[in-house]
């Protein structure tokens, strides 16, 4: 089993070689200066049909990166919005309720009820008169009577019906209605946002950093379409020696040193680490804990965002 001082040689080499790179002005945190990588990522499995950008360029928010393939989920959209105007219809018929020419149309089948109720009554007294007198037979009477109750029974069904459409549809009906067009309008957004995913925008202002697919493949779901390099000018990504860092603050502003410029350029603290880099403090004694390093990101200004990524960098801490 290896001694702890040879677990910490291990787990610290590279902090060790950072703070070896002081030399002899140990004021100084040494990194390269970045910008945040976006990757934009494919929603659906289909073909790369259109790459208008090419890599390397300088793109505002809402740029088109790539196009997938629409074919298939235009066709799902069309479908929808069918739905939609299906539901729509329909909504609409109940609202506006029966037709006139509906309601005319069971008026007159009640009138007509009517009438053959009043044949049927009569003929039904004429028989009922004949059974008395012993002029006919007890079936031609059951006969009279049986058809004069049919047609009692149709003129109440006739009157059902024509008081059913002069009332209207039934706040329920209008109640369901309502419910399908709203699930038939949210399905048609649902479906418009997948389509819209298929093309690929920059979400944010940056540069076009990579297009890992090339056209006419298939991509993945998941898979980086088009990777950004982010914001306008870079941050410098250092580590701050453990002595420095209770002097740094998110919000200080702090001289950067790039690599080819002769003077330095003012930044400003945008994040910097709680928790050490390489090896826990708790696992180190005092002159050891001197060597552990904190991750530090300094924002450039604008006016340097001509400067590329990569360019080796020094922060010259307080």
């Amino acid at each position: 089993m290896s001694s702890p001082l040879a677990r910490l040689a291990a787990s610290g080499l590279a902090c060790l070689l950072l703070a070896a790179c002081f030399g002899e002005d140990g004021n100084v945190a040494l990194g390269n200066l970045e910008r945040d990588r976006v990757a934009l990522t494919a929603t659906a499995s289909e073909v790369l049909i259109a790459l208008p950008v090419a890599q390397g360029t300088f793109v505002e928010k809402g740029t088109v990166l790539a196009q997938l393939d629409p074919a298939e989920q235009q066709a799902v959209v069309n479908q929808a919005r069918a739905e939609v105007q299906k539901a729509k219809a329909n909504l609409l018929k109940l609202e506006n309720g029966s037709r006139e020419e509906d309601i005319a149309k069971a008026r007159a089948s009640v009138a007509g009820a009517k009438a053959e109720l009043v044949d049927a009554e009569a003929s039904f007294k004429r028989y009922q008169d004949l059974t008395e007198r012993g002029t006919t037979s007890q079936a031609q009477f059951d006969s009279a009577r049986a058809s004069r109750d049919a047609a009692l029974a149709s003129l109440d069904s006739s009157e059902q019906q024509l008081k059913e459409l002069v009332i209207g549809t039934r706040p329920e009906d209008l109640d369901i209605a309502r419910a399908e067009l709203a699930a038939a309008e949210a399905s048609l957004a649902t479906q418009e946002k997948v389509l819209q995913d298929l093309t690929i925008t920059a979400s944010r202002d940056g540069v076009l950093d990579n297009l890992p697919w090339n056209l006419g493949e298939r991509v993945t779901v998941g898979s980086p379409v088009a990777v950004m390099l982010a914001g306008e000018a870079p941050y410098a990504r250092v580590y701050v020696p453990e002595p420095h860092r209770v002097k740094i603050n998110e919000g200080d502003t702090l001289q950067v040193k790039v690599d080819g410029l002769d003077k330095p350029i003012e930044g400003s603290v945008r994040w910097i680490s709680s928790e050490p880099s390489f090896t826990p403090y708790y696992a180190l004694n005092q002159s050891e804990r001197a060597r552990l390093m904190y991750v530090a990101e300094v924002q450039l200004p604008d006016s340097a965002k001509d400067l590329p990524n990569g360019v080796p960098a020094q922060v010259v801490l307080p």
